[in-house]
């Protein structure tokens, strides 16, 4: 089953509720780390240009993600990764993180790029990238961010740590300290479609 990953657009809004949907049932699944949103959210970040997406070459959703920015463009966040299950294990979710960095570093070039995450697996993705584990000291003192997390199971616990440790892990990329630009030699787009040397080379 071919599938690609674009930057979303006004064309993929009808997406919105099942992205939410799939969101939900990850974090039911997961039992932890999973902030919910709801459509008008997902919708918002489709807009702004702020989002990657993964379809089948038939229509389907495979997957989707999205980025924030913070405290005046200082820091951005890479959020809401979610994988259809049919789909996992197949390197979809690898494209969609590569997608969503390389948008963060070409929209904003000096911002600080972090992701909190209690997934292995998203902690290993992030590790290739480049990303370190940082304390959540490190990471952007909005309130609204943190604020994101209530949908949460596990708020509680941020909570009665005053915010400085919660089952979460944070990994950040600091563009000032890391001189590695192989993720973003390694992706191109064009048309939207967001594509990798290594799926090209699959592909040969």
């Amino acid at each position: 089953m071919k599938i690609d990953v674009f930057v979303a657009d006004k064309s993929h809004l009808k997406y919105a509720q099942t992205i939410c949907d799939e969101i939900e049932k990850a974090a039911y699944l997961r039992g932890t780390g999973i902030a919910k949103r709801k459509p008008e959210y997902i919708e918002s970040k489709i807009n702004d240009g702020k989002a990657v997406i993964a379809l089948t070459e038939d229509g389907r959703f495979a997957g989707f993600s999205y980025i924030e920015t913070w405290e005046h463009e200082k820091y951005v966040a890479t959020s809401g990764l979610i994988v259809v299950p049919e789909f996992r294990m197949s390197g979809l979710a690898k494209r969609i993180k590569q997608g969503t960095f390389f948008l963060a570093r070409k929209r904003f070039p000096l911002a600080k790029i972090f992701s909190i995450t209690t997934s292995l697996p998203v902690m290993k993705l992030n590790t290739e990238i480049g990303y370190k584990p940082v304390t959540f000291s490190e990471l952007t003192s909005d309130e609204t961010f943190w604020n994101g997390c209530q949908g949460c199971v596990n708020f509680d616990v941020l909570s009665r740590n005053n915010r400085r440790m919660c089952l979460c892990t944070g990994m950040l990329y600091d563009p000032a300290v890391s001189d590695d630009e192989s993720v973003l030699e390694n992706i191109t787009i064009f048309n939207g479609r967001i594509t990798t040397q290594d799926e090209i080379q699959s592909h040969e």
